[in-house]
């Protein structure tokens, strides 16, 4: 694999220091889905100061409905609840939405029911049991296409690449070729552009995308909640022989690592499934979790060259 996305947060940034892992093949992902305009600013600055010859990506929101300005709610298995219209990033999200269709929130963790819908809030029945966070996904399926690709925030982002020379965008829930043209409009042109394939529209018009950019990124837990879990193997598979043939290069996403995210170890069926992905000819990784939060960033990376070493040194067992 020749790079590897790192994402910033609170362990890595922060009580990590970039110059006590940095390696040339990293690229260090700031999401801009968590932090305000300016908290984004101030971390970029941050990790200049670090560390001043770093490729930085900023990931965009996109259009992925989310809650917004709520403490955590605890919902119940068959129980009712409801969120007021301003208690999500996209204040029409009621007028798309209505009764009996079904919201899965934060990665499929959790399954709603819509039972009503109007100007003042939305009200839910809970299939599941659990803490509902800020900041979580609500994703109905079929449901952007009166949705516009790039809400107010990611506007705001791009200004941001812009300032900053920033070296790499995530494009999120890019659903056709003219969502990519939409973005190289208003972004510069040094800026290159992953464009994150995640949902089934984006699989669908995967052609043209692929006319439009030098990389994608297979996010495999959004792209799970279009196409159901089970399906997800083989999708990936299909997206990776595409994108080879047009000669783009793929990125990989969500629980690459995920048990060390509080762990020192992987699973065996990890290092499996990062050597498997290392062969079959994937450009880089994305560590999400496993180095914003977990506890565990120093050991991560190690598995990673781990891997690739062996990769590198293989030999023929008989």
């Amino acid at each position: 694999m020749k790079k590897n996305i790192l994402t910033i947060g609170p362990s890595l940034g922060e009580k990590i220091n970039l110059n006590q892992i940095h390696q040339d093949n990293f690229i260090y992902r700031i999401n801009g889905a968590h932090g305000d305009i300016e908290s984004i600013k101030n971390t970029i600055i941050n990790l200049r100061k670090q560390k001043s010859d770093i490729d930085i990506l900023i990931d965009l929101p996109g259009n992925k409905i989310r809650t917004s300005g709520i403490k955590a709610i605890q919902v119940e298995k068959d129980k009712d609840f409801s969120l007021k219209i301003d208690q999500f990033n996209y204040k029409d999200f009621y007028k798309l939405v209505k009764p009996g269709m079904e919201v899965y929130a934060n990665d499929s963790v959790f399954l709603f029911i819509v039972k009503e819908a109007n100007d003042k809030e939305i009200i839910f029945t809970s299939k599941s049991t659990g803490l509902l966070l800020n900041n979580k996904g609500m994703h109905v399926r079929n449901l952007h296409n009166n949705i516009p690709f790039l809400f107010e925030k990611d506007k705001e982002l791009i200004k941001i690449c812009n300032e900053f020379n920033i070296a790499y965008v995530g494009a999120s829930f890019v659903r056709r070729a003219k969502d990519i043209q939409e973005l190289k409009q208003i972004l510069y042109p040094n800026t290159k552009i992953i464009s994150k394939i995640e949902t089934l529209d984006a699989v669908n018009n995967l052609y043209d995308i692929l006319q439009e950019v030098e990389y994608i990124l297979i996010d495999r837990g959004d792209l799970s909640t279009e196409i159901g879990i089970e399906k997800i193997p083989r999708f990936q598979k299909y997206i990776i022989e595409m994108a080879h043939h047009n000669a783009v290069k793929v990125f990989l996403a969500t629980q690459i690592l995920k048990n060390m995210e509080e762990k020192p170890i992987p699973t065996i069926a990890e290092i499996d499934d990062l050597y498997n992905i290392a062969k079959k000819g994937i450009f880089g990784i994305q560590l999400s979790e496993e180095t914003a939060i977990g506890q565990y960033v120093k050991e991560c990376i190690k598995i990673l060259n781990l891997i690739q070493n062996e990769i590198n040194n293989e030999k023929i067992i008989f």
